[in-house]
């Protein structure tokens, strides 16, 4: 069935998506909505048009390609490495605009060599947006999640409080929220005395036996969404987070690394200037990220002209290493953006990690970008692929 409204550049995009050796696959417009509730983020999930099948089955508009690609792949058991392309419809609310648009993108599943792929990746998009808007200069920016999670894990956080932090990354109103509640923290009340009790005591097995019969008492464990174990595993935890209140050098060590702001070739070394000062351990998260920008070099891309930004993320919660947006300079609209989700496999059903990277592309956007004389737009860009 031919696609209607495309961009006239989409035959030349998919041409494109050939020249680079992918396989194009389309997947349905109906999926199963749980996948995107659970993993794709929040920013996302309020923004999924929902339905149900006969048997209540929750189900949704496609709201992105990402997840329907790689449940395509751990389905048909293709072996990697696999390069797979996608052009088609996307349902998502938005503030403006239309809530059916195009997307196109190319998933890169199982490359081991995880510099290159992500050069590829970053080049690949590069490439395509330079070919199809001849004429408008670039702004990339690029962030590192893995690298925030080996500060945060380096200086020394309890579990929860680096597992709050990273899922906040890319958030920076909710990043400064929770780092002004780690000087300040603040007491877990409304706690009844024998839960405190018990708490207090660290007999695990009388506080889960305790809520199990409060709730069967009230009703409540027919309907409750989480267990008596995994009640009483987060009270621990918020006890724990109530504790925790870090001294004004390391929060300062943990804003400073938040504000690094400058040209990616820049960022090797100032990244290993900060560890070096702040005598955190590094080591591994700074190498492969030396080992990206060296193989930006050898994909062709110039570092000097790419922005690195320690604290940029993407609003989608299975990035798990670099990140990256591009838009036309003295424009706020996204018209690519991806990067690395190498647990997102394993968490739809893949028997065996499979690293993965890849990015999108809003042709609607290339499309205003095309009509105007310098690419310049007047709206605010919506959350990220």
């Amino acid at each position: 069935m031919p696609l209607i409204n495309l961009p006239a550049f989409a035959a030349d995009l998919l041409a494109d998506f050939e020249r680079l050796g992918t396989l194009r696959v389309d997947t349905p417009v109906i999926q199963p909505a749980e996948p995107f509730l659970d993993m794709a983020g929040e920013d996302l999930r309020r923004r999924i048009f929902m339905t149900e099948s006969e048997t209540g089955k929750s189900l949704c508009l496609r709201p992105e390609f990402t997840i329907p690609v790689c449940l395509r792949h751990i389905e048909t058991a293709t072996g990697t490495p696999q390069r797979y392309s996608y052009l088609g419809e996307i349902f998502r609310q938005r503030r403006e605009g239309a809530n059916e648009f195009y997307q196109a993108g190319i998933e890169d599943l199982g490359e081991t060599d995880v510099a290159s792929a992500d050069a590829r990746a970053i080049s690949d998009a590069i490439a395509i947006l330079t070919a199809r808007l001849p004429g408008k200069k670039l702004d990339v920016t690029l962030g590192d999640q893995s690298v925030f999670e080996a500060v945060v894990a380096a200086c020394g956080l309890p579990a929860g409080w680096q597992k709050r932090l990273i899922h906040a990354f890319g958030n920076p109103a909710q990043i400064d929220t929770l780092l002004t509640r780690l000087s300040r923290p603040q007491p877990v009340t409304g706690l009844s005395a024998e839960i405190e009790a018990l708490l207090s005591s660290g007999d695990e097995a009388t506080l889960i036996a305790h809520l199990d019969e409060t709730m069967e008492a009230t009703g409540y464990s027919t309907n409750a969404s989480r267990s008596p174990k995994e009640i009483a595993a987060r009270l621990k935890e918020k006890r724990a987070l109530e504790k925790t209140a870090l001294d004004g050098r390391t929060l300062a060590v943990l804003r400073e690394f938040l504000s690094l702001n400058m040209p990616l070739a820049d960022a090797p070394a100032a990244l290993f200037a900060f560890a070096e000062k702040s005598g955190l351990t590094l080591d591994g998260a700074l190498s492969r990220f030396d080992a990206r920008v060296a193989a930006l070099g050898n994909a062709g891309v110039d570092a000097k002209a790419l922005a690195y930004r320690a604290a940029f993320g993407r609003p989608l919660d299975y990035y798990t290493g670099m990140v990256f947006e591009i838009a036309i300079e003295g424009s706020p609209a996204v018209l690519a953006g991806g990067g690395r989700f190498d647990r997102l496999m394993t968490l739809l059903g893949a028997k065996e990690r499979i690293p993965a990277v890849g990015f999108a592309l809003w042709l609607d956007r290339m499309e205003q970008a095309l009509a105007k004389p310098h690419g310049v737009a007047t709206r605010k860009p919506e959350a990220a692929q």
